[in-house]
């Protein structure tokens, strides 16, 4: 190869390069988009989990919210009072308020009290399980067991108890909804703070049959929905529904006559009352 194609060669690539170099610096001018210098400062205040329990893709996102006025501090669960006031203070904008939610379990039968109508030997994981027949257990709605929610917690705020049930930690809770998408059961439910009466039962039988597949599952018997205020409880397919639209009205009436203790009142952040008739089941 002569000198002379050498020098072409090279003359040919450098002026292609120029080219695109060019056309790359017009593009960028043509299509630049100015971004707030405060979202990157923002966004490294922010604890960076990404959880998505503010309604939002991620940290950054929720920052160019903020950034934008569609939202406030305190709506993220993940920073602590000091942390929200740190970025309201940095913005010059209300910290804001947001009702504390957290993970509920709608199920109370473990391994105590729901008997295991056959035994799985498969892959130890709850949505394996599942596909299988259901899982084995006596309740077909009832917790497998088998920690897939413990697992996904990314903020450790799950373990399982001594009857294999998943206990949440209120104060960890993000309510991210992770456990929620992770439980083939649908078991999980995100709740304010302030919702004290929970039915935790999805069971859909009624009577001797409810609870000879549980000792702890919801009849159908109705004292529930008798005792409590007008149109807060409802019977729909065998199961009581609280209207929690009518927050307001809940009371410990409700859970005083539930044969089983389905019906409980959190007392506090993680202390279920049953009803006294129920005790034998705890005891």
């Amino acid at each position: 190869m002569s000198l002379t194609t050498v020098l072409v060669s090279v003359a040919i690539l450098g002026g292609v390069g120029l080219i695109f170099a060019a056309l790359i610096a017009v593009v960028n001018r043509r299509f630049w988009v100015w971004e707030d210098p405060r979202v990157n400062a923002v966004a490294d205040m922010l604890p960076g989990n990404n959880c998505g329990a503010c309604g939002k893709a991620g940290c950054r996102a929720f920052a160019e919210s903020l950034i934008d006025g569609e939202i406030q501090p305190a709506i993220c669960t993940v920073m602590g009072p000091d942390e929200v006031e740190d970025v309201a203070g940095f913005l010059g904008v209300d910290a804001g308020e947001s009702t504390k939610r957290v993970a509920r379990l709608l199920c109370a039968g473990g391994c105590d009290v729901a008997p295991q109508r056959a035994e799985y030997r498969g892959l130890q994981t709850c949505k394996a399980a599942a596909g299988v027949a259901g899982g084995g257990k006596g309740c077909a709605w009832g917790c497998l067991g088998l920690a897939d929610c413990e697992v996904v917690c990314d903020f450790d705020a799950i373990y399982m108890n001594e009857a294999e049930l998943p206990v949440v930690i209120p104060e960890r809770c993000t309510a991210c909804g992770d456990c929620v998408e992770a439980c083939p059961k649908d078991l999980f439910e995100l709740m304010p703070m302030e919702q004290q009466l929970i039915v935790q039962c999805k069971n859909l039988l009624e009577g001797d049959e409810a609870e000879s597949s549980c000792q702890v599952a919801c009849t159908a018997c109705g004292k529930c929905a008798l005792d409590a205020a007008p149109g807060l409880i409802a019977m729909v397919n065998g199961l009581a529904v609280v209207d929690y639209r009518k927050n307001e009205l809940a009371n410990r009436a409700a859970t005083e006559r539930c044969p089983t203790g389905a019906i409980v009142w959190v007392d506090g952040a993680q202390t279920f009352e049953r009803t006294p008739t129920a005790e034998r089941v705890y005891a």
